[in-house]
């Protein structure tokens, strides 16, 4: 039976957030993904403009795991229209169900803020979506096994298959009347702290590539002795190390290696606090999902009894307040939101102050300012002059390099029909195509934002 599958690009495409790609085929539409766009004012305005598609068309959302920039539009698709399931791995439902709770939590935090202090020039200013939206969107959600082929019509199966990244995350194989498409959602790492290595996928006629590091290998860096030293340099400064992290996995391997680091005596008992609800809310999926991660219950308690969990923003100031050297870990990751800004806002314009980044840093962010060298930086409408020593991990990163990227694609047995990178920027993307042309002889394409495609079946 001869038919077209039809592919549309709406998010992820020559940049790294805002995936969604909508399949079409055999009468049914299928989104992978439903991420926000982050970064630069351009893409996070696209999140503001209704998507060029019914979303009341599209029968199933199946998702790869559960970041923002994946899970993050899914309240605006329920609130145009989509009335169909939201699949995922029972821990991708979980964070997913965190992060939009936190996010629209913050939203309405923000816009409230932004109307009472005015420094928006929207009138009145509104948050991307509500905590309500939210929970009308956790409804909808719909857990399946990994590993599982479910059957979704007589042409179409799908199969989530574990892909190590953050807890829960998996490769998405979507078998289409004979013809096998593979969305790599984002690929962990292959000695990760907590997570085994990702599982490869073994056929694709159709792969769409996330190549976030596509042109870039990750440092060989000591990740124990660099930590290390900056504890010990704070301490000397008698000041303060701020952590801005990504609340699902960074922190939780971050509160793993400074417990580690304590018990192998290469960093003194210096106060650690945690300052991430979501985080906090995540440490207990892990908990709740200890087959999904290496950590053993004893280690799980240890490390956790190890930290100090703020409860309310009154620890916040408290915490800031207290003049003892100390290691703040705070979301967000990217110094987008949450309430790592508070404690930039107090202690970024101070000497004794160090910022670690800890991850990827998308262009237009406040991370990417700072890693750039940025003399100051914005906050809730006033510039703060950065006087804090500024210094990055890019081993820690969650998302695997170039030669990870090549590795996870060593068992396909077949020559690819196409191959579409995605979820990158595009520099990296090209360097990553070029690279794929050369080990294996693969033709691949780098879709532009929007742009629909054709497969033939």
């Amino acid at each position: 039976m001869l038919n077209n599958a039809v592919i549309q690009f709406l998010g992820a495409a020559e940049t790294v957030t805002g995936s969604k790609f909508l399949v079409e085929a055999f009468g049914k539409k299928i989104l992978i993904d439903c991420g926000m766009f982050q970064g630069i004012k351009e893409l996070r305005e696209l999140n503001w403009t209704n998507l060029s598609i019914n979303a009341h068309e599209i029968d199933i959302v199946l998702l790869t795991h559960g970041h923002l920039d994946h899970v993050g539009y899914l309240p605006r698709l329920v609130k145009q229209g989509f009335k169909g399931k939201i699949i995922g791995t029972a821990p991708t439902l979980e964070i997913a169900k965190i992060i939009l709770n936190d996010a629209a939590k913050i939203q309405e935090e923000e816009a409230e803020k932004a109307n009472k202090e005015k420094f928006t020039k929207h009138n009145p200013a509104l948050p991307f979506y509500t905590l309500k939206e939210v929970e009308k969107t956790i409804e909808l959600f719909q857990v399946e096994m990994e590993n599982k082929w479910i059957t979704f019509s007589d042409y179409i199966s799908y199969r989530f298959q574990f892909n190590g990244h953050i807890l829960g995350s998996t490769f998405i194989e979507l078998d289409i009347n004979s013809k096998r498409f593979v969305f790599s959602g984002d690929i962990g790492r292959e000695n990760d702290y907590l997570l085994e290595s990702p599982k490869k996928p073994e056929w694709a006629d159709y792969l769409f590539l996330e190549s976030t590091y596509g042109d870039k290998l990750h440092f060989n860096e000591n990740v124990e002795s660099i930590i290390s030293d900056l504890v010990y340099e704070t301490i000397n400064k008698k000041g303060n190390l701020i952590i801005p992290s990504f609340a699902v996995e960074r922190l939780q391997t971050l509160i793993y290696l400074l417990w580690k680091l304590y018990k192998k005596n290469k960093i003194p008992n210096i106060p650690i606090f945690i300052d991430s609800p979501m985080g906090k809310n995540v440490l207990a999926v892990f908990k709740q999902f200890s087959k999904w991660h290496k950590l053993s219950d004893s280690e799980y308690n240890a490390m956790c009894n190890h930290v100090n969990i703020i409860e309310s923003y009154k620890e916040t100031w408290e915490t800031i307040d207290n003049k003892n050297s100390k290691i703040i870990i705070a979301g967000s990751g990217m110094v987008t939101g949450g309430r790592v800004l508070t404690y930039l806002q107090q202690l970024i314009d101070e000497a004794s102050t160090t910022v670690l980044l800890v991850g990827y840093q998308a262009e237009g962010t406040r991370g990417r300012q700072l890693l750039d060298g940025a003399n100051e930086i914005k906050f809730f409408g006033k510039y703060f002059p950065v006087k804090a020593t500024i210094k990055s991990l890019e081993s820690l990163s969650a998302h695997a390099d170039q030669d990870e990227i090549l590795n996870w694609l060593s068992k396909i047995k077949n020559i690819p029909e196409q191959v579409f990178l995605i979820h990158g920027e595009p520099k990296a993307s090209d360097a990553l195509r070029t690279k794929i042309k050369d080990v294996y002889g693969w033709q691949v394409n780098i879709p532009k934002l929007y742009e629909i495609k054709k497969l033939l079946l």
